[in-house]
């Protein structure tokens, strides 16, 4: 099948399921006619094996199987970059990177740094809609950014690349009436804040679970902002990323066995499931629905695991593994969001100064949700 073809029946599948952003009609036809993500793909992407390692996909081998990877699903990533084992960058799913750039309000003119350049693509759109040199991003990875700055040079998009501390921003270029970031944090860094003008817009990965929009004061001394729709996102590199559950879990017997009732099933909710990220930060969970129930896997990146399967008669079976009592703590986690009232994802703010960040719910005169 050709990239055109594959492409087309990516844009159809968004149109199916209502993900392009009907304020920004723009983001459609960058995505679409003027930046085409397979342009943005290197010749290598990564696949997961399904077992125990990430595996190349090369283009010129598998020319079929790369393109699945570069035109999957909607919320499908490519990963463009292994580390250590884990994925370091990839090509966003293209629904998340649809509602980012509509959550940043981007107008032609404006100047936008972007943090965490990747393959260059995000970047191109970004460009495809500022205009020509109003964009400047930075990638940590040398590599990285100098064959991002080669792909959007072929492609007829000036931006400006850097090699640098996303973290850091850019400050050379700044004030920027816009900051999107492509990666995760769980701390807004203030220098990001620092380089928007008032009443400038930032847009960015919190917590690897969701994305918030923040807006400048007037004064510079404050970003406030809701969240704006959920998005799996690599952390800052650098980050200690922890244990995976498996590698927690080990294929030893469980230290012990745990009752827990039906309400685990909430679980599933990515409402509650954001609540626990806010309350709970140090939890990770996932989870799967299957024909024969609800499985979810929590541990702490450290030392402690738990597994709980429900099935179809509402029977759980859970076992823990570790100090903690994971399971405990998330039902804590599950009653102080029901006794809130069980927000939603998108009753949460967040209010960032120089001192720090708080999440709040409803309105920020309520206080820290946590």
């Amino acid at each position: 099948m050709h990239l055109d073809d594959r492409q087309r029946e990516l844009a159809e599948a968004m149109e199916t399921q209502g993900l392009w952003p009907a304020d920004s009609p723009w983001v459609c036809r960058a995505i679409l006619d003027n930046v085409p993500r397979h342009q943005f793909a290197p010749d290598r992407l990564w696949k997961w094996n399904g077992h125990d390692e990430y595996v190349p996909v090369d283009r010129g081998r598998d020319p079929n199987a790369w393109a699945d990877l570069v035109y999957a699903g909607p919320e499908d990533s490519a990963v463009i970059q292994i580390l250590d084992g884990l994925p370091s960058s990839s090509l966003s799913c293209v629904a998340v990177v649809a509602d980012m750039l509509d959550s940043l309000i981007l107008e032609p003119g404006q100047r936008i740094l972007e943090v965490g350049t990747g393959a260059g693509w995000n970047a191109g759109l970004l460009a495809d809609r500022a205009g020509a040199g109003l964009v400047t991003s930075v990638e940590v990875d040398a590599g990285l950014a100098a064959a991002a700055d080669r792909r959007l040079g072929a492609a007829g998009l000036a931006v400006a690349v850097h090699a640098g501390d996303g973290n850091a921003g850019w400050p050379a270029g700044a004030p920027y009436d816009g900051v999107i970031a492509t990666y995760a944090v769980d701390e807004i860094p203030w220098t990001w804040i620092e380089q928007t003008r008032p009443g400038g817009r930032l847009v960015i990965p919190w917590g690897r679970l969701g994305h918030v929009a923040l807006t400048v004061a007037d004064d510079g001394k404050s970003a406030t902002g809701w969240v704006q729709g959920l998005g799996m996102f690599m952390p800052s590199r650098g980050i200690d990323q922890g244990r995976e559950h498996h590698a927690i879990r080990g294929d030893g017997p469980p230290d012990r066995a745990v009752h827990v009732d039906r309400s685990l099933r909430a679980l599933a909710d990515v409402n509650m499931l954001f609540a626990l990220r806010v309350s709970h930060p140090d939890i990770r969970i996932a989870t799967e629905e299957t024909t024969e129930g609800l499985t979810v896997r929590l541990h702490d990146g450290v030392s402690s695991w738990a597994t709980a399967v429900i099935d179809q008669t509402g029977t759980t079976a859970a076992y823990e593994g570790g100090p903690r009592q994971l399971l405990a703590e998330a039902d804590v986690g599950r009653r102080h969001w029901e006794e809130r009232g069980s927000p939603g994802l998108w009753d949460f703010g967040m209010t960032v100064t120089s001192d720090g960040q708080t999440m709040w719910v409803g309105a920020e005169a309520n206080g820290s949700y946590a």
